[in-house]
């Protein structure tokens, strides 16, 4: 149930971080937005981590897999952001969203039980979250292969490194580890910005946005990971995969932008879902 609980809050500031990327996102280009998210979120956990205990728990060889874990989810993060660049939303979404059966199918090879309800409910979440991004507005603005190609790798990428943050979870501190993560994905978006020469300054005009962002997305990162601890893990991956449905729920509060009765549909098999993991859990 503790997973089950830290996933549905990670989708809620999962939700309201994606919330203000439609806010920002036409200001700078996305490497630029994300190093700077990335960049204020280490500063926001550092004074947490640091003076924390477990860091005598972190060898070279977890620290390195842990930094690795950091890179392969900020590289998740950008490739969301191409994704949604290129769109349209109905397509990027669902795909971009698929990795919690990755995250349940992993559960099941290493050993786990996963019944069959709990599949059906991964199922259930994905293919509400579906419902919800078929009602979403926009066109593609440029080629869908390429928009399919991103959205792949962003999920491949939330895949991968929950899982590793997962295990990391499991032997040392959670802070140090996601300290740690935070400042590799920033050493990584740093390295890109820099081969692509993306100009920064203008996400600068944005930074308080960009400093509440940070604060968002190293919530949603600590959440899920802090669920390597407690068991089923993987049902906060499948229950943050919801992140989604809150973004357009947010939007139709504060932008006044319409849901449309398919997609109140989609919410509504999205907390069925949720509901028979509560049972499972």
């Amino acid at each position: 149930m503790e997973s089950l609980f830290l996933g549905l809050t990670a989708a809620l500031v999962w939700g309201a971080h994606d919330f203000n990327v439609r806010r920002v996102s036409a200001v700078a280009d996305a490497a630029a937005l994300y190093l700077l998210v990335l960049g204020f979120g280490a500063l926001w956990l550092a004074p947490f981590a640091l003076p924390s205990g477990g860091w005598g728990d972190l060898t070279a060889g977890l620290t390195a897999f842990t930094a690795l874990a950091g890179l392969v989810y900020a590289f998740g993060v950008y490739a969301l952001y191409r994704a949604f660049a290129i769109g349209p939303v109905r397509l990027v979404a669902p795909i971009s969203g698929a990795y919690p059966l990755l995250s349940v199918g992993l559960a099941m090879a290493q050993g786990r039980p996963v019944e069959g309800l709990v599949w059906l409910a991964a199922v259930a979440v994905l293919g509400g979250v579906a419902l919800v991004a078929r009602g979403e507005g926009g066109s593609a603005q440029g080629s869908k292969p390429a928009a399919i190609g991103w959205s792949v790798l962003a999920a491949t990428g939330f895949f991968a490194s929950l899982g590793m943050l997962h295990s990391a979870a499991e032997v040392a501190a959670d802070l140090p580890v996601a300290l740690i993560a935070r400042v590799a994905g920033f050493a990584g978006i740093l390295v890109l910005v820099t081969l692509r020469r993306v100009e920064v300054r203008p996400a600068l005009t944005v930074w308080p946005i960009l400093a509440m962002m940070a604060a968002l997305d190293l919530g949603g990162m600590f959440l899920v990971t802090t669920a390597g601890s407690f068991d089923r893990p993987e049902f906060a991956s499948v229950t943050s995969s919801s992140f989604g449905l809150v973004t357009v729920l947010l939007a139709w509060r504060f932008l006044a932008e319409p849901v449309r009765p398919a997609q109140w549909g989609g919410i509504a098999v999205v907390f069925a879902g949720v509901a028979v993991l509560s049972l499972q859990g």
